[in-house]
């Protein structure tokens, strides 16, 4: 099994350049080193099954892939590091985790902001998800299919349903500026942790609370440390089928068309299996202690978030984009 650290040391020379010197290129068999955050069992790595099956269907023995799942090799923002370095050469990521690179990208993090999942696929579908792609493209970053999640809602420790009950807690967020921004405005400590250090941080006490999607909180069996969860929605919380730019540039225009056009059937894949997974994961952490709570005064939680609208309009293209997605 592949690390994170021996990946870092190994040269993406080492992994790629070798086989494809020794086969003539029409031959030639291309390593893809995948890196996934969850199990065999979740979406992270189901939909990276689904597309090498594809691949193969269509481009047989091309690609040789090698999917890492369970985070072993990181967490989304070591793994895009790694992307860029060219060790890993596919993942998915949300776009909190890249919007470090691209700040853009948090106009898809806008608490509040997104209905439902309908409302976010016609904005990815459109103009906005486009634009976002070619400045990923500009990163070293490839994305062939913008994928959802599902709703983030708030776990805690014990249960809180009002914004004022989020004063003092010391909540683990992504490592963002959106996402601190928006939990300060509760009154809440925000602390930067990686997602695959959460479980350690929430039952050792270094953190009180966390948000995420329910898909992963089952994923990572965070009802063992943060029992409640809140269902606030408060952010869509989207992302990205992606590849290293490294790696892209290596292939034949055909295999790039087939690679664009199986990794965006395997986002719509990815986004109906969270449907399932998420029902399934509720039924989870409820057989494990773990609660759901309605939020009360949802207009409270909202006004709260909406200053983080103001604090980054100029980031993601002013308030008239914002708002011209709200309406879409």
């Amino acid at each position: 099994m592949l690390t994170r650290r021996t990946l870092l040391k190994t040269s993406a020379a080492g992994l790629l350049a070798a086989p494809m010197l020794s086969h003539p290129a029409s031959a030639r068999t291309m390593a893809i080193t995948v890196a996934s955050l969850l199990g065999e069992d979740k979406p992270e790595t189901k939909i990276w099954r689904r597309i090498v099956e594809r691949v193969e269907a269509r481009l047989p023995g091309r690609f040789r892939f090698n999917i890492v799942p369970n985070g072993a090799l990181g967490g989304e923002k070591e793994v895009a590091e790694a992307m860029r370095l060219g060790s890993v050469q596919a993942s998915l990521s949300t776009v909190s985790a890249l919007s470090g690179w691209v700040p853009q990208l948090q106009i898809l993090d806008l608490p509040f902001l997104f209905r439902d999942a309908a409302h976010l696929r016609r904005v990815v579908e459109g103009d906005l998800g486009q634009d976002l792609a070619k400045r990923l493209e500009a990163e070293q970053f490839i994305a062939c299919g913008f994928i959802d999640y599902g709703a983030r809602h708030l776990l805690t420790k014990e249960p809180v349903t009002r914004p004022e009950q989020m004063k003092g807690k010391r909540i683990r967020v992504i490592q963002s500026p959106l996402h601190t921004r928006l939990w300060s405005a509760y009154g809440a400590a925000p602390v930067g942790i990686p997602i695959t250090e959460t479980y350690n941080a929430l039952s050792t006490g270094i953190a009180d609370a966390m948000d995420l999607t329910k898909s992963a909180y089952a994923g990572f069996k965070l009802y063992e440390v943060v029992p409640s969860m809140t269902e606030t929605a408060h952010i869509r919380a989207s992302g990205v089928v992606y590849f290293a730019a490294s790696f892209w540039k290596r292939l034949g225009a055909e295999e790039q068309v087939i690679l664009r056009q199986v990794a965006a059937e395997g986002a719509l894949y990815f986004n109906q299996q969270i449907l399932e997974d998420e029902a399934r994961s509720v039924e989870v952490a409820l057989a494990n202690g773990g609660t759901l709570l309605e939020p009360e005064d949802i207009e409270a939680w909202q006004a709260g978030a909406h200053g983080v609208w103001q604090d980054f309009a100029s980031v993601v293209g002013g308030m008239p984009r914002i708002e011209a997605v709200l309406k879409a």
